[in-house]
């Protein structure tokens, strides 16, 4: 049973192997659970998916082998499993609610007649107020109305009166989701790793110790080693005020998730584009700032760097002298982002306006070129494209 189980994973292409079964396996071995389909289903989703975009795939699997979703216009096909109107049902309703359902006799009651009316019934059916179809007043099927119904093969709910709905699920996949949070950001940041050892000597080497030991006629001779960073080093520059600033919250999480992934990352604020100065204390931005001639010198070349801007803007604060619409720029920021791409060979940027708009802007695809395409949305799928990119 597993083994067909697991193969339906693998059709599915979620990323599973062998010591995700075994580790289900040992898990049902222990009686971790015993008897639920849904313990079940909790359990092996637990041991299969590593990363929040396979949920869905998981679930279409999971429905696919255990033939959990079927066609709604063959209701000869239904099997309605005992528990499935009632488990973390009643608890949902109210007291108004539950008032309404006992006006058919119960949920008992509701269910008996559901079965009589599916064994009864030899075709589709519309309107009127007993079968199970489309319309009119019974208490099954859809676009109707009952005050105490099971709602099957709708789309969307329309008068809010189901008790329960029993519809095919749409089922969309989370990879290219713009909702993202400090966590999903973490995640594909990740990919942006190289790891050394550095610090003081604070974790336990345990294969050192054993073969220290060993050599020492079994006494005890534990070794320690300097815990392991992430030893990529970022220059991270963030665009604020203007249109950016419907983007601060995601933007704030971003940040927050970079300064916790990396070690060495040393960040720096602009507005629109870049020119011959930067800051880092926006409250200070006119008094302390960073000549950006001191990054191009003071930081090695194995830095990446990160920009993160709508890149939208009049087209000529990037291609024209005094284009800044803050102060009189005695060079174009065009030549300015040359010189930065010149330095450093990883460069990306990160655009949190929704891809699908960027080709109605002409600064965006000014960028895009000056970056050579190294554009990416933010969202999960644009930023680990980006840092797969930064690691080539």
């Amino acid at each position: 049973m597993l083994i067909n189980f697991f193969m339906t994973l693998k059709q599915e292409r979620l990323p599973v192997s062998f010591t995700e079964l075994f580790t289900l396996l040992e898990c049902l071995k222990r009686n971790i659970i015993f008897g639920n389909v849904d313990d079940f289903y909790y359990l092996s989703r637990a041991c299969f998916v590593k990363d929040e975009k396979n949920f869905d795939k998981f679930d279409l699997a999971f429905a696919k082998y255990f033939e959990k979703i079927d066609v709604v216009s063959d209701l000869s096909l239904f099997e309605i499993p005992e528990d499935w109107l009632r488990k973390q049902f009643e608890s949902m309703l109210s007291d108004e609610e539950k008032a309404q359902i006992e006006a058919l006799g119960g949920l008992e009651k509701l269910m008996e007649e559901f079965r009589k009316r599916m064994e009864e019934q030899q075709k589709r059916h519309q309107g009127g107020n007993k079968w199970i179809g489309t319309g009119g007043t019974s208490p099954f099927g859809a676009y109707g109305y009952n005050p105490e119904g099971i709602r099957i093969g709708q789309d969307e709910g329309r008068n809010q009166k189901a008790v329960k709905v029993w519809d095919r699920r749409n089922y969309r996949d989370l990879d290219d989701s713009v909702e993202i949070g400090t966590r999903n950001i973490k995640m594909a940041l990740r990919r942006l790793r190289k790891f050394a050892r550095t610090g003081a000597e604070e974790e336990l080497d345990m294969d050192d110790t054993i073969s220290s030991t060993a050599r020492n006629a079994g006494l005890l001779d534990i070794k320690m080693v300097p815990e392991r960073h992430n030893a990529v080093k970022v220059l991270l520059f963030f665009d604020v005020g203007g249109s950016m600033d419907p983007h601060v919250k995601l933007c704030e999480e971003l940040f927050s998730a970079a300064r916790t992934e990396f070690k060495h990352l040393k960040y720096f604020y602009f507005h629109n584009f870049l020119y011959e100065s930067v800051w880092t204390k926006s409250r200070r931005r006119h008094a302390e700032t960073t000549p950006t001639y001191d990054i191009l010198h003071k930081y090695s070349k194995d830095y990446k760097v990160i920009f993160v801007g709508d890149a939208t803007m009049a087209p000529y604060e990037i291609t024209h002298v005094g284009g800044s619409i803050e102060h009189y720029n005695e060079e174009a920021g065009a030549v300015w982002m040359k010189r930065l791409s010149d330095t450093f060979e990883h460069l990306v940027w990160i655009n949190p306006t929704p891809k699908d708009y960027w080709e109605h802007s002409y600064s965006i695809e000014i960028v895009k070129e000056l970056m050579e395409n190294r554009m990416f949305p933010l969202t999960v799928k644009g930023l680990e494209e980006a840092m797969a990119l930064l690691t080539k």
